[in-house]
């Protein structure tokens, strides 16, 4: 029994062939692009860019967003030749499996559970604080009382009078994951042709506010653009690097989770009607639409209010707040956008639990998980069982857990994912040089070193924290392996 036992690669196509029992293949290109956008139009870009421009770099917080798309790009370019010639679910687990052994698919496989299942949870508690904005000002009810909109780990910043509030519990996060996991259950087309018609809409709210913004960019906000190296000490006592290279790299590695999701496009092969092109195609075409966009819209949020203001007063709902504050006569924008914003946040949560439910998907199959995570309902052709216990998994992270560490863990996750997935590219060009590929990286090795470069980087810009809860996760899932994992591999374990 060896531990860096490798999958073959005719294995897992053999695997991706259509069955009774399999997955359904109903996705086209131009549903993994509306897929990838889904995914990373979301809290990423109304949420972590006031969290970065706040707490690591200021208006620079587009540098960072440059950086952060650097690396998504060299990582892009790996993720879709390998998905293009090994187009099964699982994405970066599937693709170690095949190069580096089960240890390490392994690892990346529980890692992956950093970047969907916890990534979800985020985007759940982001969707809670616009959803309190919705009642406010635009159906001009009274919110949500604090400790049931919020983690127990959570507290306000003091009002007028000093009153400090606690949390108890995120309620409205935990309802829309649950919600969305049902849809989830009814089927992965209906699914997308969902978050399609919500891609539509957000897309266009990116837009206007882009362009109707643009016009209130008061120049002194980006002076200085990079801000002199500091220490920042948030209200919840937790220091920040900010300014200067490290508030770069920092920010980068706080947006780095606005870009997640093209990579969950991967997660969908399986499903897909002719993966060799449209993979390619969903990955690379929604994250060029996407960087650009990111880059203007830090560049007008950060103009539009100081500092200070994403600190404090814009902490939650920032984008709308914003445009209350900082764009007299369009009041109507804001409302628009926060409806758009929910509709947005919901169509990232449904990308995230499908990209859960098909890596817990294959690792079931491969036996490195309980054969409860591969059974497929009869009906639906979705793996039913899978979504409900991620339900559980991300629902408690969203009702307990605060949303910057959540997402802070997020990015880590997926970070550490992209540098295993590079490695992939140069080990599989030396194994199997002659695996038909549809796509190839360009520049091999070169693209995917880089890549691996840049993702480091970005990890050593989150902070000390971050690194000692991604060791703690990982020890967590050794135990795991070691414990079931390892004593039920098919591959180790034939029968």
């Amino acid at each position: 029994m060896s531990l860096f036992k490798k999958k073959s690669i005719a294995s897992l196509m053999a695997d991706a062939g259509d069955s009774e029992k399999g997955l359904k293949r109903s996705l086209s290109a131009g549903s993994l692009v509306a897929l990838g956008i889904g995914a990373i139009i979301g809290a990423g870009l109304f949420v972590r860019t006031a969290a970065a421009a706040a707490q690591n770099a200021g208006p620079s917080v587009t540098l960072g967003f440059i950086v952060a798309a650097i690396g998504c790009a060299l990582a892009g370019l790996c993720y879709a030749e390998l998905s293009s010639s090994i187009p099964i679910s699982g994405s970066a687990y599937t693709y170690t499996y095949a190069t580096m052994g089960e240890l390490l698919a392994w690892v990346i496989g529980w890692d992956l559970v950093l970047e969907y299942a916890v990534g979800a949870a985020t985007v759940g508690i982001a969707w809670s604080e616009y959803l309190n904005n919705l009642l406010v000002n635009v159906l001009h009810t009274g919110p949500i009382p604090y400790e049931w909109c919020h983690s127990p780990f959570e507290h306000s910043i003091p009002d007028a009078a000093g009153v400090v509030q606690h949390g108890i519990i995120n309620l409205p996060a935990l309802g829309i994951v649950a919600l969305l996991t049902l849809l989830l259950i009814k089927g992965t087309q209906e699914s997308a042709f969902v978050n399609g018609l919500i891609v539509i809409t957000k897309v266009a709210i990116v837009i206007l506010i882009i362009v109707l913004g643009w016009g209130f960019i008061n120049p002194a906000n980006h002076d200085p653009y990079i801000p002199p190296a500091a220490t920042y000490t948030d209200h919840q006592g937790i220091d920040h690097s900010y300014g200067g290279i490290m508030g770069i790299l920092g920010a980068a590695g706080v947006v780095f989770f606005a870009f997640i999701g093209f990579d969950a496009v991967s997660t969908a092969a399986q499903e897909t009607k002719n993966p060799k092109k449209a993979m390619p195609i969903g990955i690379l075409g929604s994250l060029a639409i996407c960087t650009i966009l990111y880059i203007l819209f830090a560049h007008v949020l950060t103009g539009l209010a100081p500092v200070d203001f994403f600190r404090t007063t814009g902490k939650e709902a920032s984008v709308v707040v914003a445009i209350q504050q900082f764009m007299p006569g369009y009041e109507w924008l804001g409302k628009l956008v926060t409806v758009a914003i929910l509709a947005g946040f919901s169509s990232v949560i449904l990308v995230m639990l499908l990209g859960q439910s098909r890596v817990f998907y294959s690792m079931s199959k491969d036996g490195l998980l309980p054969a409860v995570f591969s059974a497929v309902h009869p009906k639906f052709k979705t793996p039913y069982k899978a979504n409900l216990i991620i339900l559980s998994i991300v629902g408690l992270f969203a009702a307990f857990v605060p949303g910057d560490i959540v997402g802070d863990m997020t990015s880590i996750g997926t970070l550490f994912a992209f540098i295993l997935v590079c490695a992939a590219v140069i080990i599989l060009r030396k194994t199997d040089p002659d695996l038909p590929r549809q796509f190839k990286t360009p520049l091999v090795p070169i693209v995917p070193i880089l890549g691996i470069i840049v993702c480091a980087a970005m990890i050593f810009g989150l902070g000390w924290t971050n690194w000692l809860r991604l060791f703690g996760w990982l020890a967590v899932g050794f135990l795991i392996y070691f414990g079931y994992s390892k004593k039920n591999s098919k591959l180790n374990n034939p029968k």
